[in-house]
């Protein structure tokens, strides 16, 4: 059964669907088999892997998956990376933050919808909106993990309290299962003074979360996404690219230890 992580972080501009995109096309080539879900209205990730927004079939999106019109499986597509498919997003998805609102079970109309495509993967990925509303309750409770993406800038642990205790809210009334996968520092540039600073600062509060990884600021990674492909498509030899690439073995390592625990 696939392990479920939603990559997640209220604030914008701080590399999460870049993450998403390029975390789940590393693990592809590792041979890892991926769902990316994008539950963005922005759609950021659908294009990222060279879905046109514009050829969308709109009645198989995830904005339908959660309304439960139509069976998982009709909206999941392949893309253009190697072992990922993906459940696409469109702008329709503002809609169902106040559609769900009446609804009975509103957190958990995702949940019940991944249960029948767990054992097709081996990680589902779902790239968050940035805000704390219906949608992303929906991607916590469905979710067994949590990456939270954090830039290293000015005010970087901003609002990250928030985002705690909203995981914290979540473990407690919607899925107690719900962990912390990991903080992602991101956006690095060695040359500034104050990029070391938010990194002693995140692992000095948050020490046994932080990935090793650090992934760096790197003009390709913009590039690619404009281009609709992974960073391992566009420049795979690139600094964006090892980074990602040594985050998904990071990441590979760290469940397989885990695994490991569970079987003794």
């Amino acid at each position: 059964m696939s392990k479920i992580i939603s990559i997640v972080n209220q604030k914008g501009g701080v590399g999460k669907t870049t993450t998403a995109v390029n975390l789940a096309a590393s693990l592809g080539v590792l041979e890892k088999k991926i769902l990316l879900i994008d539950a963005d209205p922005q759609a950021n990730a659908t294009s990222a892997l060279g879905i046109e927004l514009t050829e969308l079939e709109e009645s198989k999106t995830i904005y339908e998956l959660i309304e439960h019109n139509i069976a998982t499986h009709e909206a999941i597509m392949a893309t253009n990376s190697p072992n990922v498919d993906i459940i696409p997003s469109t702008i329709n998805l503002v809609g169902a933050e106040i559609e769900l609102v009446n609804h009975p079970d509103r957190e958990k109309m995702l949940h019940k919808q991944l249960a029948s495509i767990r054992d097709r993967y081996d990680f589902i990925f779902i790239d968050c909106p940035p805000s704390l509303g219906l949608i992303t309750i929906n991607c916590l409770s469905a979710s067994d993990s949590v990456l939270i993406p954090i830039q290293c800038e000015y005010f970087a642990l901003e609002g990250l309290g928030k985002l705690m205790n909203t995981i914290r809210k979540i473990q407690n009334f919607h899925n107690a299962e719900l962990s912390i996968e990991g903080l992602l520092l991101t956006m690095y540039d060695s040359r500034l003074r104050l990029s070391n600073n938010v990194i002693e600062e995140v692992k000095t509060h948050f020490e046994n979360i932080v990935f090793n990884t650090i992934i760096q600021r790197n003009v390709r990674l913009s590039e690619a996404t404009g281009f609709g492909e992974s960073i391992i498509k566009y420049d795979v030899n690139c600094r964006g690219a090892i980074n990602y690439l040594n985050l998904a073995k990071e990441f590979i390592k760290k469940n397989e230890l885990i695994t490991d625990e569970r079987a003794k």
